[in-house]
């Protein structure tokens, strides 16, 4: 499996096309427009210099990087000849849904489609193609070149050899694969959702301040950052649509996305990316 298609130029999509083509893999990435993809490879670029800043590659290394990066948004013959597509566009299942029954009709019968969904159901999105067979989940964690771990997640018609290839496709790719049945948050997010969710509602019952919260979890838990600014970090919009996944999957009211949750996503307080979020950043 060596021609790899991945589809949007995002945070998640960019750092699959650079964990690809820095195991040597040729990778085209694909979005809407020339100016999305123009950010994506500056950003690779950017991060791959900071490998060249600290001394683990050389200039040469970098170049030949970014050199096994195509961009294109011309879809079809983006897909027409590819081994593998793995979608990394908005968290939102109709999106998803419309993609993958494009990919269907575009991909050659024996491609695998994947998607990078952090919640959102493989079987519900394989059943928009023909081939439920071929299709997984690939769901890299944040930020893709330093996380080691994707859960590759069976859907309900997924096939032991999709399966198979996908596992021997992370391992190259330098990653460890853990195998995950398709169930609402998976194990990842059905586990770190409702802990940040518990920490937004420790933050608006006034139990102890932001910074009180996230030391807490520091130094007690020895988590490598707190849960508040881990939210920060992911993106709140995003935060609170896995909350709903598993809210309406699981039909459990635990799983119910706190108010200030709520509030702040309808503020455009979105974190990191927005400038502001539990805390206050520099765009």
């Amino acid at each position: 499996m060596n021609k790899i298609v991945v589809i949007g130029g995002g945070t998640m999509g960019n750092g699959i096309a650079h964990t690809a083509a820095a195991t040597g893999f040729d990778v085209t990435l694909v979005d809407v427009s020339d100016e999305l993809l123009t950010r994506a490879v500056s950003t690779i670029t950017s991060n791959l210099q900071r490998g060249v800043d600290k001394g683990k590659m050389t200039a040469e290394e970098r170049d030949a990087v970014v050199g096994r990066i195509r961009t294109s948004v011309d879809l079809p013959a983006a897909v027409a000849d590819a081994d593998i597509v793995i979608e990394a566009i908005i968290e939102q299942l109709e999106a998803k849904t419309r993609l993958f029954e494009t990919l269907d009709n575009l991909a050659k019968a024996d491609c695998i489609l994947a998607s990078n969904t952090s919640s959102i159901s493989i079987t519900k999105i394989a059943a928009a193609t023909k081939r439920p067979e071929n299709v997984i989940g690939m769901h890299f964690m944040n930020p893709v070149p330093v996380m080691t771990l994707v859960e590759v997640i069976r859907g309900i018609a997924t096939s032991d050899e999709t399966y198979g290839r996908v596992e021997d496709l992370s391992k190259r790719m330098g990653k460890t694969p853990i195998e995950v049945n398709d169930y609402p948050g998976f194990i990842s997010n059905r586990v770190l959702m409702p802990m940040i969710n518990e920490a937004i509602f420790a933050l608006y019952e006034g139990v102890a301040t932001r910074e009180a919260i996230d030391g807490v979890m520091k130094l007690g838990m020895n988590h490598p950052m707190g849960p508040l600014t881990l939210a920060d970090f992911i993106g709140l919009d995003v935060c609170l649509a896995i909350l709903r996944v598993l809210e309406q999957g699981f039909g459990d009211p635990k799983y119910r996305p706190c108010p200030l949750l709520v509030k702040m996503v309808d503020a455009g307080w979105l974190g990191r990316k927005s400038g502001r979020g539990f805390y206050e950043y520099r765009k």
